[in-house]
């Protein structure tokens, strides 16, 4: 039931303040709390969350792990979850939140499709008043907007049960490191 569901989350989330501080808080994990910058990657919080991730990582991913190989798809992917938690981390270290989820590892796939489908175009819903259309918008415009929404929500993540940061850690991450892969 949630009981179980929030021992996992509490198990295997990242919990800032047990990796700033090097301890794992009860309850605990195999392998310390370090794992959890992995098998937090696996969790989410709801079927709509999963869903998002998912949707994302099936528009954009396919190409990435096109052009990187089936492996180095892998690392990239789970460095990208790493290195958006390191920067969740760092803004709030004593946090003792549990964070879940692999949008900050399918944020790395957008900053590294930015730079490796530079002209792709993406066919989206366009809402107009009461019409709804699909129109083809190039990626750069839609990632564009899609990271100015995450840096302009991070303002107020205080209040926020959204882990704007890693969004924002993870897309760094993949515009700096694709051309590696």
């Amino acid at each position: 039931g949630d009981y179980g569901r929030a021992v996992m989350v509490h198990r295997y989330g990242v919990i800032p303040y047990e990796i700033t501080n090097g301890v794992d808080v009860e309850p605990q994990v195999a392998f310390g709390p370090y794992i959890t910058l992995f098998t937090s990657l696996f969790l989410h919080g709801s079927f709509l969350h999963l869903l998002g991730n998912m949707w994302f990582l099936w528009i954009f991913g396919n190409n990435i792990e096109d052009v990187v190989g089936h492996f180095k798809f892998v690392i990239f992917y789970l460095l990208g979850g790493v290195a958006a938690s390191m920067l969740q981390i760092v803004v709030s270290a004593d946090s003792t939140i549990p964070v879940i989820g692999a949008s900050g590892a399918v944020s790395a796939i957008l900053g590294g499709y930015i730079l490796k489908f530079p002209r792709a175009r993406v066919r989206t819903l366009m809402f107009i008043f009461i019409f709804i259309t699909l129109i083809n918008v190039p990626a750069v415009t839609f990632i564009g907007i899609w990271f100015f929404l995450q840096l302009v929500s991070s303002l107020g993540a205080g209040a926020s049960n959204v882990a704007w940061y890693a969004h924002i850690g993870g897309f760094i991450f993949g515009i700096a490191t694709i051309l590696l892969f």
